[in-house]
C-alpha cells in the first residue's frame, strides 16, 4: 500500500477538545501543509472526555490560530473513539493526565507503542521526564495562556515532521516489492 492510500494518520488529544489538541492538529497540518506533506499526513484531534463535544475551538485559541493564518472555523469538538488506536499511527497526548488515560485505555502493547507526548519532541525537553513535558489547560486562564500553548506545541512541530518524515521513508521500504505478473505459456 502506498502512503497516498494510506496516509500517516496523527492525532492529538487533550481534555476537551477545543483548546490545546485542535490547536496542536491545526499547527500540525500547516506544517505538514508546507513540507509538502499533505497528501500523505492526516492530523486530527479529539478529547478525553465528551465535555465539549460539538463546539467549536475556544475564541482564544481560535485568535491565535488566525493570527498565524491558520484557519479553526470548521473544527467541532469530539471524544476519543477505542477504534482510533488501531487506525492512528502516532497519538500525540498534551499533557501527563492524557498520556495515562490513553496507555490505561489503549488494547494491546502495539498499541501503546504509538502513543507519545506531544512535547517529547520538543529538544529543550526531549530527554526529560513526562512530568516536565505536558502543557498546561489554558482554558482556566487568559489570552497569554494560550500564547504560551503555542509556543510550547509550535517548539514541538518540527521534531514531530522529522519524525514522521523518518516513518515515511520506512513504510517505502516495508512495502513488498511490485511484481510483474507473468503469463505461464
Amino acid at each position: 500500500m502506498s502512503p497516498s492510500s494510506n496516509p500517516y494518520r496523527i492525532i492529538a488529544v487533550c481534555t476537551g477538545n477545543i483548546c490545546r489538541s485542535p490547536m496542536a492538529e491545526r499547527m500540525l497540518a500547516d506544517a505538514f501543509a508546507a513540507a509538502g506533506l499533505s497528501d500523505v499526513v492526516v492530523v486530527d484531534s479529539a478529547g478525553t472526555t465528551a465535555y465539549e463535544a460539538g463546539r467549536p475551538v475556544d475564541p482564544r485559541a481560535a485568535r491565535i490560530l488566525a493570527a498565524r493564518s491558520i484557519d479553526s472555523s470548521g473544527h467541532r469538538a469530539r471524544k476519543w473513539q477505542q477504534e482510533w488506536f488501531a487506525e492512528r499511527h502516532l497519538i500525540l497526548a498534551l499533557d501527563v493526565d492524557h498520556y495515562g488515560w490513553l496507555l490505561e485505555a489503549a488494547p494491546d502493547e502495539q498499541s501503546r507503542a504509538r502513543i507519545r507526548m506531544l512535547r517529547s519532541f520538543d529538544p529543550v525537553v526531549a530527554d526529560g521526564d513526562n512530568l516536565d513535558r505536558g502543557i498546561d489547560d489554558p482554558w482556566y486562564g487568559g489570552q497569554s495562556d494560550f500564547e504560551e500553548t503555542w509556543r510550547l506545541i509550535q517548539a514541538s512541530v518540527p521534531g514531530i515532521v522529522k519524525h514522521v518524515r523518518a516513518q515515511l521513508q520506512l513504510q517505502k521500504y516495508q512495502d513488498p516489492p511490485e511484481q510483474q505478473v507473468r503469463s505461464i505459456p
